[in-house]
């Protein structure tokens, strides 16, 4: 089962089960995990939605016994990252971590998914489903969108975050630059014509990021090389690639799983992906909160933390308990 919207589109989707199309697929940041979806998607009409039952009886329990880091542990954990970062020259890698909120005796599903997606109008809002794979995320980074009659490719660089009331220090001008470097090197091999945006404020809830457009034409039949070469991006890895992933699975205390993969939707007109960040896993009783962010040699591990701590908000204040 699952239910989503388009950023900037009231219209709410789901998948017809009795279809036997696949059309939403879920990749694992490691590409080795795939989740589908199967059946056609479907428009659902809001006094249809109100009537349906999102049970958190459908929620697995959490037997993982899995212990979240201790502020403590994230800060030396952070510096151990920099160290790596500082050795190797890397303009940036993204550490990450998992946050456990337990303080319920239930979630009311469709009432957090529906907070979720009145706090996030411009964001892909999702919940999915899927006894161990249940999932639930708003977030507004695309990794790419194609349009199928005119062969558009368009896609952003996302990075740097602060709280909407602070202003840009070099730290975050900095974290983006890289992340718009790696796009732009990747779809100059695509096509001669690139076209790219300023540099504006992206914002999303109480946190704002960074953000550059980028817009190309390709060949129907080099989107698939494409999105492989563009994930995972420095926006949830680091540069270079390859060595940034590696150092991740070995410095992070746990399984990425879904969380910084991406889900790819395809209609009649369009095959968008999304990069599943601002996302939890739902147990039927603990969620799993996934957070991180871009760390460079001038990164304060102190700093850091409370950015964490803040994208966690995306999530857990829109979940409706009892």
């Amino acid at each position: 089962m699952i239910y989503f919207k388009f950023p900037f589109d009231e219209k709410l989707y789901s998948t017809d089960e009795n279809s036997s199309e696949n059309h939403i697929n879920f990749y694992s940041f490691d590409g080795l995990r795939q989740v589908d979806c199967s059946g056609k998607i479907v428009e659902i009409n809001q006094d249809n939605f109100d009537k349906i039952t999102i049970s958190s009886n459908d929620l697995k329990e959490d037997n993982n016994k899995f212990t979240p880091e201790t502020k403590d542990e994230y800060l030396n954990n952070l510096n151990e990252v920099i160290e790596v970062i500082k050795d190797n020259q890397l303009p940036k890698l993204v550490y990450s971590r998992r946050k456990i909120f337990t303080d319920f005796n239930q979630i009311a599903l469709k009432e957090s998914f529906k907070n979720l997606c009145s706090a996030y109008p411009n964001a892909f809002s999702y919940i999915l489903i899927n006894g161990e794979n249940s999932w639930m995320g708003a977030f507004s980074e695309v990794l790419g969108k194609f349009n199928k009659q005119t062969h558009i490719f368009e896609t952003m660089s996302l990075a740097g975050t602060l709280p909407v009331s602070e202003s840009w220090s070099e730290k975050e001008i900095e974290e983006q630059k890289p992340v718009s470097s790696y796009i732009r090197d990747i779809l100059k091999k695509y096509s001669e014509t690139l076209d790219e945006s300023e540099t504006y404020d992206h914002i999303s809830g109480n946190i704002k990021h960074l953000r550059t457009d980028f817009k190309i034409k390709i060949q129907p039949e080099d989107l698939d090389t494409l999105i492989q070469e563009l994930h995972p991006t420095p926006a949830v890895c680091g540069i270079p690639k390859d060595f940034c992933k590696e150092n991740i699975q070995k410095l992070e205390k746990y399984p990425r799983e879904l969380y910084a993969g991406y889900i790819k939707i395809e209609t009649e007109e369009s095959i968008q992906y999304f990069v599943n960040l601002r996302c939890s896993k739902l147990y039927k009783n603990a969620v799993h909160l996934f957070v991180g962010g871009g760390i460079t040699a001038q990164s304060n591990p102190e700093k850091e933390w409370i950015e964490t701590e803040l994208k966690s908000e995306a999530v857990l204040k829109n979940l409706v308990v009892s």
